[in-house]
């Protein structure tokens, strides 16, 4: 049975970043522009590095599994009652419903995914498909509504060549599925942009705290709030409802499926807000709360469904 300290050794990274984001904000080092240059640099350069680099060496038959199908349940159920939310109780534009519904359902797979389910079981092989299925569905949706709000329908038909993103996840698939073998030194310049992404990104959040207007109002705190129920509690709950009694997964499997459902928002869904402009404080609080209330929920999973 896991202990306490191994999750925690997992998300020790996110807040000290976090913080040191913080400190940067409130002491104006970087400049009042720093938070929006460091997310277009993290949305236009690092990020795609590193989910090009990603997907290239990822195998797309693993995209096709019992365990994912469970886990795209999970998602399903957690990010269509964060739309349904969003239109019914907060009246959210078209754009803002796009952020709120990936809030509730889109995991932090890889730079808590990976530490986490490490301790929790000695594997993170699942990592690949989780990303695999986040970045060529969930992504593209979303992004395709935020980009024909920001630049009009017609513009919808050269989406994957103008966003980077989708461009770097489109190019990343095809080299997978072809086998092609990348030169050593396109690696290493992926390697070292990609791995740029996660702690920018971490930063520019921490300022954005530093900005926090000055009164949240009680709308916006109550979305907040279910917005991290869907995330930390609504989504296991689903993804184990659909791997266990439906689909009769093996323990191990239902764990895994369970453990990354459970994950807390990823910091893309606020990178994303930030540059389309679009539920940026819903994205932040998000991420930052359901960071939070997660190491409580994974812990408890861990031990009700890990091994005795």
């Amino acid at each position: 049975m896991p202990s306490l300290h191994p999750l925690l050794s997992g998300f020790a990274p996110i807040w000290a970043l976090t913080g040191v984001g913080y400190v940067v904000g409130r002491t104006g080092l970087l400049g009042p522009h720093a938070e929006a240059v460091l997310n277009r640099f993290v949305f236009h350069v690092a990020m795609p590095a590193a989910l090009f680099l990603m997907i290239s060496r990822t195998p797309l038959d693993r995209f096709a599994n019992p365990s994912i199908a469970a886990f795209a349940a999970g998602t399903a159920i957690a990010t269509g009652l964060g739309l349904l939310a969003g239109r019914v109780f907060f009246d959210r534009k078209r754009g803002e419903l796009a952020i709120g519904a990936m809030a509730s359902g889109y995991v932090n797979s890889a730079n808590l995914g990976i530490p986490v389910t490490m301790q929790v079981l000695g594997d993170a092989s699942f990592v690949a498909p989780v990303v695999l299925f986040q970045m060529l569905l969930v992504t593209p949706a979303v992004l395709a509504v935020l980009d024909s709000g920001a630049a009009g329908r017609r513009a919808l038909l050269t989406l994957p060549v103008r966003n980077p993103i989708l461009l770097a996840t489109a190019l990343g698939a095809v080299v997978s599925a072809t086998g092609v073998h990348l030169p050593t030194e396109l690696n290493r310049s992926c390697e070292l942009l990609g791995g740029a992404g996660v702690p920018t990104a971490l930063i520019a959040l921490g300022i954005s705290l530093h900005n926090r207007p000055p009164a949240d109002g009680r709308s916006r705190r109550a979305e907040v709030g279910l917005t991290v129920a869907l995330k930390t509690l609504v989504q296991p709950l689903a993804a184990f409802a659909v791997a266990g009694p439906l689909l009769h997964l093996p323990a191990h499997q239902l764990l895994t499926v369970v453990l990354f459902s459970a994950l807390p928002t990823a910091q893309n869904v606020y990178t994303y807000a930030r540059e389309y402009a679009q539920g940026t404080l819903l994205a932040r609080d998000a991420v930052l709360w359901s960071t939070l209330v997660s190491m409580a929920t994974l812990s408890v999973i861990s031990w009700t469904l890990g091994p005795a």
